[in-house]
Formats: structure tokens, sequence, C-alpha cells
């Protein structure tokens, strides 16, 4: 579906518009609003006269079709259904979640508190590999039509295309960074041909620890899995590898309890475990050409006042002979 008479940008996104468009859903604001940490969307917690405050997400402008919002949204609904803890959208009385107001596209969603989970304890790994198993199960049941997939060619060639295309990479770096990445890829290339022919499912997608509010006490304790904003196609690893941190054998540890739990809901195949440092090495490339291709909205230069400057390009290309090297080593592998 094509979107037309869509914005171009956030900047007639004024608070009054903002608490308008709450409004316009029927619900009665009481005109306290806070931003909250997002830059590819904006995302505000609204306070309510007689309630607690719901958060409203106002989509960014040209990114996403409505069809692809509204895919993600039954995506998560349908976790819902499965009694997965997840914050879906709210929806009207006809059913529907995504909202329209002067142009601007916006979902409501409950307030969810909780914090970021303890990743050196084994039993909270066990249980969020559960929960992302039991995702991955649900996933697995249908295939996404309207949103791209998480590939070599969506996260690598694509955005690498667009950084070599654009005046963002200082010319005495364009050289470097030109050549290693495309080392990178015929690395990544390789991973992928080791791997083999991985089933793709509905992912969350970007699947980290900001993304994931644990509770500690009452019926709902445990992970709540929030914002799949990014969910695509892809490798059930996209949504284990991003929660690995620290040295090897760390990361073997984590990912031994995160399997754990895992495996009690889906099988996972262990050879996307080659996987790993290819998906890390496309987020990287991903992630520079994802600044550079919003570099015009004011939030960006002041969030992220260190990109694009030589020494930004000069610790990537660094990055990239890295993971050039960790491509070719062993696969990271459960103890």
């Amino acid at each position: 579906m094509t979107n037309t008479n869509l914005p171009d940008s956030f900047a007639g996104l004024t608070p009054e518009l903002v608490l308008d468009a709450v409004e316009s859903s029927g619900l009665r604001s009481d005109g306290r609003m806070l931003a909250l940490n997002s830059y590819e969307n904006r995302v505000y917690q609204i306070g309510m006269e007689d309630d607690v405050p719901v958060v409203v997400k106002f989509y960014r402008p040209l990114r996403w079709t409505d069809t692809a919002i509204n895919e993600e949204h039954d995506f998560v609904r349908e976790l819902l259904q499965h009694e997965i803890p997840v914050v879906g959208a709210m929806q009207t009385a006809d059913g529907s979640s995504l909202r329209h107001y002067q142009g601007f596209r916006f979902a409501l969603f409950a307030r969810q508190s909780g914090r970021a989970p303890e990743t050196g304890d084994a039993a909270t790994l066990e249980w969020l590999g559960r929960f992302i198993g039991r995702i991955h199960a649900v996933g697995a049941l249908a295939s996404y039509r309207e949103r791209p997939a998480i590939n070599p060619e969506t996260f690598g060639v694509q955005p690498r295309a667009w950084l070599l295309a654009h005046d963002f990479i200082p010319p005495d770096l364009l050289p470097a960074y030109e050549s290693v990445s495309q080392q990178a890829l015929d690395g990544i290339q390789r991973c992928y041909e080791r791997a083999g022919d991985v089933q793709p499912l509905r992912l969350h997608g970007d699947c980290h620890l900001g993304n994931v509010l644990w509770l500690e006490s009452g019926a709902q304790a445990g992970p709540h899995f929030v914002d799949f904003d990014d969910s695509r196609m892809g490798p059930g690893i996209q949504d284990l590898w991003m929660l690995l941190s620290g040295d090897r054998q760390d990361m073997q540890r984590q990912l031994t309890d995160i399997l754990a739990g895992y495996e009690d809901f889906f099988e996972f195949e262990s050879r996307q475990l080659y996987l790993i440092e290819a998906l890390r090495t496309l987020r990287l490339i991903h992630y520079s050409a994802w600044l550079a291709q919003r570099w015009s909205d004011p939030a960006f230069p002041a969030a992220f006042p260190w990109f694009n400057s030589q020494r930004y390009w000069q610790d990537r290309i660094l990055e990239l002979r890295e993971q050039v090297a960790l491509m070719e080593d062993a696969p990271l592998w459960p103890v």
C-alpha cells in the first residue's frame, strides 16, 4: 500500500498536535507530556485526567507503509493471543490500531514499567530464552508480505552503496572504507554459505536489552518485550546475539543459558551460529547508513554529535577489519 499526503519530516509535530492527536482517539489528557528515548520515531508518555498515562508513538514519515505497520501490529496481537508478554498497540472499536491525525500516523500503547534484565544471572537468561523461543514459534507460523528481511542485501549491500554514493565518508578515508567494507561483505557471504539454508521467520528484529523490561514480582513477573518497530523476516539467531556481551567465554556461557530456555519451545538450528558475527557486521554497516540517512533530522546531530567526524570513520574502518577476522574464526558455540 502506498501512502499519500504524508509529511516528509517531524517538523510539524508540535506539542499541541501531539495532545490533539491523542484526544482525537477519545482520551482526555491532563496536558502532561514526557518525551521518551526514541530517534527513529517520536514517542511520548501522555498523562491522563482520570487514568494512568499512555504512550503514543508517531511513526517516521515515509519509512513504512500503512500495510507494513499493520503487519507488525497484527504479529504483536498474535503473540498476545498466545499469552506472550509483549506490548501491543491499543485497538479502536473497529479493531484498527494505526491512527491518523493531520497527516501523521500514530499508535497508542499502555505504559509498561520494568528494568533491564540481569544478564549475569543464568535463570534470567534461560527465562529470556523461553520467551524468545515462544515468540519465534509464533513467528514461524506465517510470513510478512510487506516488511523487508534482514539479510546481506538489505543490511549490507544496500546501505554500503548508499554511503559510498553520498558525501559522508572523508575523501582520504573513502578508499579504505570501500575496501574493508567489501571484504566484510565477502566474509558475510561466506558465513551465510557455511550456515546453509536457514529458514527465516518473523522476528522482534531489534532484541537488545533496552527493548526488554523486567518485572520483579506479581502475576506478570519476568520479561516484557517492547518496540517491535524493526520487526522483519530473518534468522532466529538475530534475536539472540544482541543479548550476548563480554569476552568469548562470557558469551558462550550466556548463549548456553539462553538456548536452554529457547529450545523448550522452538528448535534451534545450530548452523545459525555461523551467522552471529555476520549479523553483527551487517548491523555495523547498516547503523552508519541509518545515521547518515537521518542526518537532516535535527534530533540526530544533537543526539549523535560524534557521527561523521574523521575519528568516527577511522574507528568504523578498524571495527570492520576486526569483524573480517572474527568472521573467519570458529563460530561461537554453547558450552
